[in-house]
C-alpha cells in the first residue's frame, strides 16, 4: 500500500479567480489544511482571512498572524495587463507576499505565473518575470507554474458565432497554435507542486491534452458543434500594428492612451504568438516540447456551453 502524503498547512492568495478557485479545490481534494487570503467581500467556503495583498504589514498581521504554513501558493494576477495594473499586483504584491512569507518562515513558494514571459514584450511580462527573478533568489523551495491559453480566453467568440456572425481570425488563422488547459487540470498540477520534489526549484511551462489547435481549429470545432457551416472573417495582423502605433502617438500627451496603446498591444501579441514552448535556438515554438497534463479538452469544453446555451464573460481579456 502506497503511503499517504503528509496533509500541509497552505496559505493561499487569489483564490477568488478562476484558476484559484480551481487550485483552492486541488489543494482540498489532496487533504491540505487551506487558508485564504482575501479582500473583504470575497466568495469563498472555508477559512478565509481579510486584508490587503498588497500589503507586508496587513499580510502578516491579518493573514499569517505569526502561525506555521508548510507553503504559500499565489494565484494572483493584474486583471487588465497595464502598466500600472501590473507592477503593483503581478510584481508588487507578489513581492510584499513573498517577504511576508520569508518573515513567517514559509519554507515553500508556488507561483501561477504565464508562458508569455519566455517572449517578453509586454509590461505585464516584464512584471511577471521581475518577480520570478526575486522569487528564484529568495532561497524558498519555489514552483514556478507557467500555463499556455486558458479555456475562457479561447471561447469568447461563441456567442457571435452562435448569433450567426463569422469567426474572427488575423492572418489565414494558423499564425499561431497552442496547448489550452482547463482551469480544473491547472489546480490539480498546481496542488501536485506541493508534494512533488521533482517540481522543487524549477520553471514549469504546462499545457492541457494534446494536439496544439490553432484559431482554424477552435472555429471549426465551434461551427460542427452548432451544425453551421464554417464561416470566418479574416483580420490582417497589419492592422493590429496600425491601431498600436496610433494610440502610442496619443499616448505621447494622455495617460489614458497610452493605457489603452498597451492593450492593442497584448492583443496584437496573443494574436501573433503562440502559447507553446520556445525554443530560442531554433527561434520557434515547438508544440512537441510543450508539457501536457490533465484530461480535459477545449472542444468538449465548448460542447457543454452549447449544450448548456451558457456563454464566457471575458471582461478585461476581452480582445474581440
Amino acid at each position: 500500500m502506497v503511503p499517504l502524503m503528509k496533509a500541509k498547512r497552505i496559505f493561499l492568495v487569489g483564490a477568488t479567480g478562476t484558476a484559484g478557485r480551481a487550485t483552492l479545490a486541488a489543494l482540498r481534494g489532496a487533504g491540505h489544511d487551506v487558508v485564504c487570503f482575501a479582500r473583504a467581500g470575497a466568495d469563498l467556503d472555508g477559512e478565509v482571512r481579510l486584508g490587503d495583498v498588497s500589503s507586508e504589514l496587513s499580510l502578516a498581521r491579518d493573514g499569517f498572524r505569526s502561525e506555521a504554513f508548510d507553503a504559500v501558493v499565489s494565484c494572483i494576477a493584474s486583471r487588465s495587463g497595464t502598466p500600472r495594473d501590473a507592477w503593483a499586483v503581478d510584481h508588487g504584491a507578489n513581492l510584499a507576499l513573498l517577504r511576508a512569507a520569508q518573515a513567517a518562515g514559509v519554507p515553500q513558494f508556488i507561483l501561477l505565473s504565464a508562458i508569455c514571459v519566455q517572449k517578453p514584450k509586454l509590461e505585464f511580462q516584464h512584471a511577471k518575470l521581475a518577480f520570478e527573478a526575486e522569487l528564484i533568489a529568495s532561497g524558498l523551495t519555489y514552483s514556478i507554474v507557467r500555463p499556455t491559453a486558458f479555456f475562457k480566453s479561447l471561447s469568447g467568440q461563441l456567442d457571435r458565432v452562435r448569433a450567426g456572425k463569422p469567426f474572427l481570425v488575423f492572418g489565414d488563422g494558423t499564425l499561431t497554435a497552442c496547448k489550452p488547459i482547463s482551469d480544473r487540470d491547472l489546480g490539480v498540477f498546481i496542488a501536485g507542486c506541493v508534494d512533488n520534489p521533482a517540481r522543487a526549484d524549477r520553471i514549469l511551462p504546462i499545457g492541457g491534452p494534446g494536439p496544439a489547435i490553432t484559431p482554424m481549429d477552435q472555429a471549426e470545432a465551434l461551427f460542427g458543434l452548432l451544425g453551421k457551416p464554417v464561416a470566418v472573417k479574416r483580420v490582417p495582423v497589419a492592422l493590429l500594428g496600425t491601431i498600436r502605433g496610433g494610440l502610442d502617438l496619443l499616448g505621447l500627451v494622455s495617460a489614458r492612451m497610452a493605457e489603452k496603446a498597451e492593450l492593442a498591444g497584448i492583443g496584437r501579441y496573443y494574436a501573433t504568438e503562440s502559447m507553446l514552448v520556445w525554443d530560442s535556438a531554433r527561434g520557434a515554438y515547438d508544440a512537441d516540447a510543450t508539457p501536457e497534463t490533465g484530461a480535459d479538452t477545449l472542444f468538449a469544453f465548448y460542447e457543454e456551453l452549447i449544450a448548456k446555451d451558457g456563454s464566457v464573460a471575458l471582461g478585461d481579456h476581452s480582445v474581440f
